[in-house]
């Protein structure tokens, strides 16, 4: 009785998203950014059912979980630059271990996005959820480890780092692809609040990592501490989650491939490469803003708080722009607007008065959370069915995370070249103009296909 409850709930809800989803995604009716909640199991046969929930209550707690682990996807990145310089000096850690620490997460997301539809057609996507939440927990509590103590030698903390890190960017590419497609299937009825609480707790997850981790540091005089206490909210998540995923049923999913040829498409490629850019700007200002601010004489603790104001900014621009993208004709102007916003707000942060950084760093945040939100509705606004969606959803991940973490790599590598963020300044001029020409030529009013 129970399972014919939840399957008939479940076809409604199926038939609530296909039905609506979409126009509100084109007219602007919505208040949420649609696109972030791309389907990709939408290829699967049979289609993939929604979570297996007992009740209201069940389904309410399903709820917090899904925003409990999106409240864990960013804090990995500005934690780590919180307290960049100590873990630099304490731990000895050479140049390129620096940038490779900085760029390897980002890249990573790019490289196993894909993976994350064909490990859900075997396992469920609940279950691949609770395997990643179980890998982000692991490498959180290894990234401090020293090595060397453990196992003796004179490895030091390096290697742990280097493998932490990994598996939590692998970790967090999994959560990226699926979570958006279960929010948007389990909750048709509550799409706007959970979509809302969603998207608003993966910036959270960024703000709270700037904003807490140098305080940590400051206290327990320990950059370990301030790493280490980032595994706690995700291994409580991954045990609230457990009785959840451990419900669900298996059932073999064959994958079919309905939609149009997306790489074959140009209009595709010009919103790919529109992704890239601000992925560029958006992990470059998770990795090295507040390194920047930093050896521009800001102290740490403020560095992190500007750093956590620029992100609160970046949820202000990510709600409005969707909305007032989808209400336009094509979206060149908006495209081109927020893309020179960003760029002009990276390169006052490095070069402009050190006096008038809060306003450098509000024009970058709000600049930054607009692109990413007018980056992803292109998702949408650029496609006519849910299956092309998902795989321009796809390619832009894959491609726009794996060459977006490029920009975190030449800050890296300009940095330890001259010693200066002056030349990272340049190089945020001219993507700021990059992302400028290619948000203009993707705003046209086109489709792919």
């Amino acid at each position: 009785m129970m399972d014919a409850t939840n399957a008939g709930a479940g076809k409604q809800r199926r038939g609530a998203v296909s039905e609506g989803t979409q126009n509100q995604a084109r007219t602007g009716s919505s208040k949420v950014d649609l696109s972030t909640l791309v389907d990709a199991e939408i290829d699967e046969l049979p289609a993939a059912g929604p979570t297996r929930v007992g009740s209201r209550r069940a389904l309410a707690y399903l709820g917090v979980c899904l925003v409990l682990i999106g409240l864990n996807l960013r804090s990995v990145f500005s934690s780590f630059s919180a307290v960049l310089p100590e873990v630099t000096s304490q731990a000895g850690l050479p140049g390129w271990s620096v940038v490779v620490l900085t760029t390897v997460p980002v890249t990573l997301l790019g490289v196993f996005a894909p993976l994350a539809p064909v490990l859900a057609r075997r396992f469920g996507a609940e279950r691949v959820l609770l395997g990643a939440m179980a890998l982000l927990t692991s490498g959180l509590l290894l990234r401090p480890v020293d090595t060397g103590a453990v196992a003796g030698g004179g490895a030091g903390h390096l290697p742990a780092l280097l493998v932490g890190t990994a598996a939590c960017g692998a970790a967090i590419a999994l959560c990226n692809v699926l979570l958006p497609g279960l929010v948007k299937r389990d909750f048709p009825h509550r799409l706007g609040l959970m979509g809302g609480l969603y998207t608003t707790a993966i910036c959270a997850s960024a703000a709270l990592g700037a904003g807490f981790t140098y305080p940590v540091y400051t206290a327990t005089g320990e950059w370990t501490a301030a790493l280490w206490i980032w595994a706690l909210p995700a291994g409580v998540v991954l045990l609230l989650f457990l009785p959840v995923a451990v419900r669900q049923g298996s059932i073999r999913h064959q994958a079919v491939r309905d939609g149009v040829n997306v790489w074959r498409s140009s209009v595709a490629w010009q919103v790919t490469i529109f992704m890239v850019l601000q992925a560029m700007m958006s992990f470059s200002g998770f990795a090295w803003l507040a390194p920047i601010l930093r050896e521009r004489g800001v102290d740490g603790a403020t560095a992190g708080l500007i750093v956590a104001v620029c992100i609160v900014l970046q949820m202000l621009g990510s709600l409005f722009a969707p909305a007032l993208a989808a209400r336009f004709r094509d979206q060149r102007a908006i495209n081109t607007v927020v893309a020179l916003m960003t760029g002009s707000g990276f390169v006052l942060s490095i070069l402009g008065p050190l006096d008038l950084v809060w306003v450098w760093a509000g024009l970058l945040g709000l600049g930054q959370g607009s692109l990413t939100a007018a980056a992803l509705t292109l998702i949408m606004l650029r496609t006519r069915d849910g299956h092309t969606a998902a795989h321009l959803s796809g390619m832009m991940q894959g491609v726009g995370y794996g060459l977006g973490s490029t920009g975190t790599l030449m800050v890296g590598q300009l940095h330890q070249a001259t010693g200066s963020f002056v030349p990272a300044g340049i190089l945020f001029m001219v993507v700021g103009l990059l992302a400028a020409v290619f948000g203009y030529r993707s705003g046209r009013a086109r489709y792919v296909g």
